[in-house]
């Protein structure tokens, strides 16, 4: 390797709400010698980021372009509304988006839901982030509906959520540029897939030693040596057993015994 060459690494690009600690793990462990970078991006801009090749693959929200990505769904995400602890709402388990007809609900500009508006009362203006639009409500101005991972990672101690029903839902896929499909993005498709080291359809041996497995000569035990079964005489078979007296040999006549002549009186 000459000292213009670049060391192999891997970079992944993830979006809000997603946590890639697990399979960053596996990966440490799989391969120690491949460092593993992280690229946080927004949801909008994750596409872009593949694009300009500035990530080798990416945990983002579908859709995307498929003329152009490649992509594994991994998991649909529950949808919920935030609302502040005091809220009406909190005195159910759940709610559909009838129960949210008259609230005030929040459109921020990073929203992740492929809709034109969410149903309701629209505000008064559109924040432009998700957090943002979580600091309004935690001024009791008017509610946010976002996936449960979005109201995990803006969580505050006067906010709550309950799902909803009956809304839209936000899936999460792993996605990578078709064209760019190299070796190590095989590798991490393996791990979120859940492969183990050494499944086949993984990078897990090099060539050289899966050939040299199929090359190594079967044991003695495998080749099954058998012995030859006993050969038959022209006539019976001829076996022997032990007999009090010597031995006796199948398909022949015994001698018959001859006893001491009794003596004549």
């Amino acid at each position: 390797m000459t000292g213009s060459e670049e060391s192999p690494s891997f970079r992944l690009a993830y979006v809000p709400g997603v946590t890639p600690a697990k399979w960053v793990r596996i990966w440490n462990e799989r391969l120690p010698d491949i460092p593993l970078t992280l690229v946080q991006v927004s949801a909008a801009d994750a596409p872009d980021v593949l694009r300009a090749g500035e990530a080798d693959a990416g945990l983002v929200r579908l859709p995307v372009d498929r003329t152009f990505f490649s992509a594994i769904p991994l998991y649909t995400e529950t949808t919920v509304v935030v609302v502040p602890k005091d809220h009406l709402i909190t005195a159910a388990d759940e709610v559909t988006m009838a129960d949210l007809a008259d609230e005030v609900l929040f459109h921020p500009l990073d929203d992740v839901f492929d809709w034109d508006s969410p149903p309701g009362e629209p505000a008064f203006e559109r924040p432009a982030t998700t957090p943002d639009a979580i600091e309004l409500v935690a001024a009791n101005v008017g509610l946010l509906v976002v996936p449960q991972s979005l109201a995990r990672l803006y969580h505050r101690k006067d906010l709550t959520y309950r799902p909803v029903t009956d809304a839209p839902q936000s899936s999460i896929a792993l996605s990578w540029p078709e064209e760019a499909t190299t070796d190590l993005v095989e590798d991490f498709i393996g791990i979120v897939r859940g492969r183990t080291v050494n499944s086949t359809r993984g990078r897990t041996q090099p060539p050289a030693e899966q050939k040299q497995k199929r090359s190594e000569p079967k044991s003695s035990e495998s080749k099954g040596t058998r012995q030859k079964p006993a050969r038959k005489s022209a006539g019976r078979t001829t076996r022997t057993r032990a007999t009090g007296g010597g031995t006796r040999t199948a398909g022949s006549k015994q001698a018959p015994k001859r006893g001491k002549p009794r003596r004549r009186s």
